[in-house]
């Protein structure tokens, strides 16, 4: 139930057009629905403004299916990351309106909001190619969210001229996501450019002594560059969820 549903539900009993026994049955199952292997949070969306999202690793496919026909049928999107393409094929069958991003891995049921094609975007900024999974990750969990998402891929220090073409795109955006593997400094270097909040998100990308992230985790938390937060290794959700979170926060005030 979203805030504007139950709202509409409490003017409803207000007004008569609906009898209270009928409104507390509507309402009983708004804090969670216990399915036994889960108990899903059909109270999210009205507390933080976006619905449960499903985690499928670890799950089955008969588990994600039957969490998100729960979330699916009382919100308008449901998002389910780290998906592999069983859980798409199975979902085809089950659902009217499918989207599989392959790359992110993530498999978004129903239709999400519309941006305004005037709203500044949240833009994504990676060091490689190989940074790419992650950042996509990140992409499309702000676009179902409702952001404007642009992308600037392969921009990192090894050849910074190409970052540096881009820095009027770059000073347009509301948020950066930045993504990097190997010593992670391709953060430092945007926050020094702009005034926009830039979320870091180290990868595992590298080679040994990167040690699966740890080494650009460890100098995206120690950046200079004021205005850098970060997530965790590999964190793409994280990244996308936060940025949305803040672009959001940003349209309340207005």
């Amino acid at each position: 139930m979203t805030e504007k549903e139950l709202a509409r539900l409490l003017r409803d009993v207000k007004a008569g057009r609906v009898e209270v026994a009928e409104a507390v049955e509507r309402l009983r199952e708004l804090p969670f629905e216990d399915l036994g292997f889960a108990k899903v949070d059909t109270h999210r969306e009205l507390r933080t403004g976006f619905p449960e999202v499903i985690y499928c690793a670890g799950k089955t496919v008969e588990q994600v299916l039957d969490i998100a026909a729960r979330i699916a049928a009382r919100h308008h999107v449901a998002l389910a990351t780290r998906c592999g393409p069983e859980v798409y094929e199975a979902a085809k069958e089950a659902f009217p309106e499918v989207a599989w991003h392959e790359t992110a891995r993530i498999l978004v049921i129903g239709r999400p909001p519309r941006p305004s094609p005037r709203a500044k975007p949240v833009t994504v900024v990676t060091a490689g190619t190989a940074d790419v999974p992650v950042a996509e990750e990140a992409a499309v969990t702000a676009e179902t969210m409702g952001c404007r998402v642009e992308r600037i891929f392969d921009v990192g220090v090894a050849g910074l001229h190409r970052l540096l073409r881009h820095r009027d795109k770059l000073r347009e955006a509301k948020v950066i996501i930045v993504v990097a593997g190997m010593e992670g400094a391709l953060a430092s270097v945007v926050g020094g450019l702009v005034s926009a909040p830039v979320v870091a998100v180290p990868t595992s990308v590298g080679y040994g002594a990167a040690f699966e992230g740890l080494s650009a985790l460890l100098t995206m938390l120690n950046s200079c560059a004021a205005g850098v937060t970060v997530v965790n290794i590999d964190n793409g959700f994280g990244a996308g969820y936060f940025a949305a979170v803040l672009v959001r926060g940003d349209r309340r005030k207005k």
